[in-house]
């Protein structure tokens, strides 16, 4: 009777602290699950792990690639050579953006690829550097992206992954 107490009270702990710390914009990233914005020239955006992967179904696993080493946090990828063809920034006091186009070829990912979103709850641990939310979509039927790292959950909005880019962001995509 007193192992079936204390393993009661095992699992209501364990699930209690699983639960708080669920979805927690401060939780320990996993290696490779660091994004980062510094400027229109250095930054990190979340893909596949592997070329040719769909977007949508890795957003579990996700990994970052940056434009260059110098920003690339711990285990990131470095771009491909000509994946990104423009980087439009904006920067408030609240968050920093980029938007633009890529090649979706460089990356070895299917014209049919309607794309999704990562954000800090897929890939599971995933943040971008020095902000406590972030969203990010990548759609490469349309050779677009965007990613706005956030101080504020309400600049972040996670909750319309379907609706693209230009809706969720705004930006240029030139």
């Amino acid at each position: 009777m007193f192992f079936s107490k204390s393993f009661f009270a095992a699992a209501v702990l364990a699930t209690v602290l699983s639960v708080a710390s669920a979805g927690s914009p401060h939780t320990q990233a996993v290696k490779g699950q660091v994004g980062a914005i510094q400027n229109a020239k250095d930054f990190c955006l979340f893909l596949p792990p592997m070329k040719g992967g769909d977007i949508a179904a890795n957003e579990d696993r996700a990994v970052a690639f940056c434009t260059t080493a110098k920003v690339a946090p711990p285990k990131a990828g470095i771009l491909p050579k000509g994946f990104i063809k423009s980087a439009h920034l904006v920067k408030t006091n609240n968050y920093i953006q980029i938007t633009g186009r890529i090649d979706r070829t460089k990356y070895s990912l299917k014209r049919t690829d309607g794309g999704g979103q990562y954000d800090m709850k897929a890939p599971v641990g995933a943040r971008c550097q020095g902000y406590n939310y972030f969203v990010e979509l990548i759609e490469p039927d349309t050779n677009i992206y965007c990613i706005r790292c956030c101080k504020n959950k309400l600049d972040c909005p996670v909750n319309k992954s379907t609706y693209g880019c230009k809706k969720v962001l705004g930006g240029n995509y030139a």
